[in-house]
């Protein structure tokens, strides 16, 4: 856990943690992923975009937020 808490909090990229950048990508993909979902009735070229994509998204958001998740916990473990 200790390498867990020195990657996470000890490595900055730029102004912030490692942790939280972490959480703005996992932010970032749960958008996308929910921006693909509710809008293709709305914008056209979205009904383009497979089930797959939108799939694939949610995956990697879940992916990343248990990592953040891990790295979050990993301060107190």
């Amino acid at each position: 856990m200790e390498a867990l808490r020195s990657f996470g909090y000890g490595t900055s990229l730029g102004p912030f943690p490692v942790v939280v950048w972490f959480g703005f990508a996992t932010l970032v993909l749960l958008i996308l992923a929910a921006s693909i979902a509710s809008l293709k009735k709305q914008i056209p070229a979205l009904r383009r975009v497979s089930v797959r994509v939108h799939r694939g998204l949610a995956i990697a958001a879940l992916v990343l937020a248990l990592f953040h998740l891990v790295l979050g916990l990993s301060i107190y473990l």
